[in-house]
C-alpha cells in the first residue's frame, strides 16, 4: 500500500549507490578531474554488477 516497511532489494541499493557516485563525479568534474574519473570508473563497475543481477 504505502511501501513504508518494504525493504530495498540488493539491486535497488546498488542503483542508489551508482546514482550517488555519478552525482559526486559530476560535482568533482569542475574541480578535480582525476578524482571525477575515478568516481565514474567505480560507478561503471557497479553498473556491471547490477547488470549481472
Amino acid at each position: 500500500m504505502f511501501n513504508l516497511f518494504k525493504k530495498k532489494s540488493n539491486k535497488e541499493k546498488l542503483y542508489a549507490k551508482y546514482k550517488k557516485l555519478m552525482e559526486e563525479a559530476h560535482t568533482l568534474s569542475t574541480s578535480n578531474r582525476k578524482l571525477s574519473d575515478q568516481k565514474v570508473f567505480e560507478a561503471e563497475e557497479l553498473m556491471k554488477e547490477i547488470e549481472r543481477l
